[in-house]
């Protein structure tokens, strides 16, 4: 086991990364498991205001975040302050994607259905640090041979393609897999060859005069959204904590 630990964790400089996947993970369940005992009233546990301004648990993560950033910017990974920059960003980056619904939205929909947002982002980066932790490579160059990383057409090719293959499925409205086709290529190839999301940027320019076409892709958005819709909520409920019941919040297009 310690051998493992030096040879794939401390050798290749991811001890950081691995103590600031961590720091996240911790903080955004500690602040959960908080505020979850503040909605019900319970424990010593109360929200932060100051002059009468409630004091968003974001505010100290931006705070943290730019010094945990800044300090591993200018810290050596292997030293004992780029370790410490590393837990100060994860403890920041876990407080403010608590609240990423909040700042997309700007309104404090913490406990309201768009609050879920907040844990599908938390979910989805700390997948996807996880992926990076295990050696994946964005754009798939991990999957290139010595000889391959050597000729930089190979590698300006395998990036190229790989990013394309993302920005496709991005366009048919498959956004999370298009995020994880980054790390993962295949992924990206699977979400660009399957049918457009119905309303997204690729059904509209290319499926206007294809009536079958639209039809299909409403009719596999309408079955997909139907399986999994519901485990999805409850997952995210189970994590974050169910939100107060109420009419769904309209988008604001100011």
């Amino acid at each position: 086991m310690g051998h493992w630990w030096v040879r794939n964790i401390v050798e290749p400089g991811k001890l950081p990364l691995l103590l600031a996947l961590t720091a996240f993970v911790l903080t955004f369940v500690a602040t959960r498991v908080i505020t979850r005992l503040i909605r019900a009233g319970r424990g010593p546990f109360g929200n932060v205001e100051a002059g009468g301004l409630h004091i968003h648990h974001a505010v100290p993560g931006v705070v943290l975040t730019v010094v945990g950033g800044f300090g591993a910017v200018a810290s050596d990974r292997h030293g004992a302050g780029g370790i410490l920059a590393a837990v100060v960003f994860g403890v920041g980056a876990g407080l403010v994607l608590d609240e990423f619904a909040l700042i997309l939205h700007l309104d404090d929909v913490y406990w309201s259905a768009e609050g879920r947002k907040s844990v599908e982002v938390v979910v989805v980066t700390a997948a996807l640090v996880g992926l990076l932790l295990a050696g994946f490579a964005p754009f798939g160059v991990n999957d290139l041979s010595q000889q391959e990383l050597q000729d930089r057409g190979s590698v300006l090719g395998t990036v190229a393609m790989n990013f394309l293959f993302s920005l496709v499925a991005l366009s048919k409205g498959k956004a999370r897999i298009a995020v994880f086709g980054v790390i993962v290529p295949v992924v990206a190839l699977v979400g660009a060859l399957r049918l457009a999301r119905p309303g997204s940027l690729w059904a509209r320019r290319f499926y206007g005069r294809r009536p079958r076409a639209r039809a299909r892709a409403a009719l596999r958005a309408y079955h997909h959204d139907r399986r999994w819709a519901g485990p999805s909520r409850a997952l995210q409920d189970w994590i974050g904590g169910r939100p107060d019941p109420g009419p769904a919040r309209l988008p604001d297009h100011r």
